[in-house]
């Protein structure tokens, strides 16, 4: 496939908005310009995260902190309408009728999230994953997206990542853009790495941020029911509730391996040297904690 037709497939599938891809069947320019006046109440809670890092996982931690581990029946309720989305409102939903506090989910970049953010109203939890295994993961998720027509081999791929011409826009400008402007918002900035070695940990930080207090026994139902395993096998959680037409799983799963340093699996040498150089040039000394690989044996 030359270039032209792969331009082609991906524009029936995308479009570019503001120096961001999104999907073309599940929003549009008006609906994007429209979240920029929504309203912001004090308890909202919005959960940022460039995709692939992450975020289906902190979804779930979130919505166990606040609904005390399903104790209140969101056991029955899947994460997309626990957390929804709100430039990729599938369901439909009337946000304003959602008793708060509210829960969301974005992959916005911190110039397009509704404007009464800036003034310290609600809050963001930003979820940070090193841009490599990001990567990797973004690949096999294009080769369940059903609406991609053609094949795109691991080399093409990584040519539209790194030039920021995938789903979101570009790690190197998502990323950096939220941590520079973190003093504009009330905003927990985390990441995944420090997520996986502790989690416990994160969510006791994550409910002292949201101004949750469980007990201890309570933390234990949230982690336990947080771990990879248990979210891989909750048809809720991992979105097996999707649609042949969202999602095709057929093809591979949406939940895959969930660990730290899969890039190395995948990416050659030359590759990830042409990666740190990039990397290098594009963040240069922005003080940015990125793990790049650690141990899962010693993790929980």
């Amino acid at each position: 496939m030359d270039q032209a037709e792969l331009d082609e497939a991906l524009n029936a599938v995308f479009f570019e908005y503001k120096d961001i891809i999104f999907e073309r069947n599940f929003t549009s320019p008006e609906t994007i310009d429209a979240i920029e006046h929504m309203e912001i109440r004090d308890k909202d809670v919005f959960l940022v995260t460039y995709p692939k890092s992450g975020t289906v996982w902190s979804q779930q931690i979130l919505s166990l902190i606040f609904n005390e581990g399903h104790r209140n029946g969101t056991e029955n309720i899947d994460i997309m309408t626990r957390v929804p989305w709100i430039e990729y409102n599938i369901h439909n939903m009337d946000f304003s009728s959602r008793p708060s506090p509210r829960l969301f989910s974005t992959h916005l970049p911190y110039y397009l999230m509704p404007r009464d953010l800036r003034f310290r109203t609600g809050k963001i939890i930003y979820v940070c994953r090193n841009p490599k295994d990001v990567m990797v993961s973004f690949y096999h998720f294009y080769k369940l997206n059903p609406r991609i027509k053609h094949t795109i081999n691991w080399e093409k791929f990584i040519d539209l990542y790194m030039s920021g011409k995938v789903l979101g826009g570009s790690w190197f400008n998502h990323v950096p853009g939220w941590y520079t402007h973190k003093e504009d918002f009330s905003i927990l900035f985390m990441t995944y790495e420090e997520m996986k070695k502790d989690l416990r940990s994160a969510v006791q930080k994550i409910c002292k941020f949201v101004d949750i207090n469980l007990n201890e026994e309570e933390i234990d139902t949230v982690v336990e029911k947080a771990t990879f395993k248990n979210m891989k096998q909750d048809p809720l959680a991992n979105y097996k509730f999707l649609s042949y037409d969202l999602l095709d799983q057929s093809k591979g799963e949406f939940l895959r391996k969930g660990i730290v340093g899969d890039w190395k699996n995948t990416m050659t040498v030359a590759q990830s040297e042409n990666f740190d150089k990039v990397y290098k040039e594009k963040i240069g000394d922005l003080p940015i904690n990125i793990v790049w690989h650690f141990n899962e044996e010693t993790t929980p």
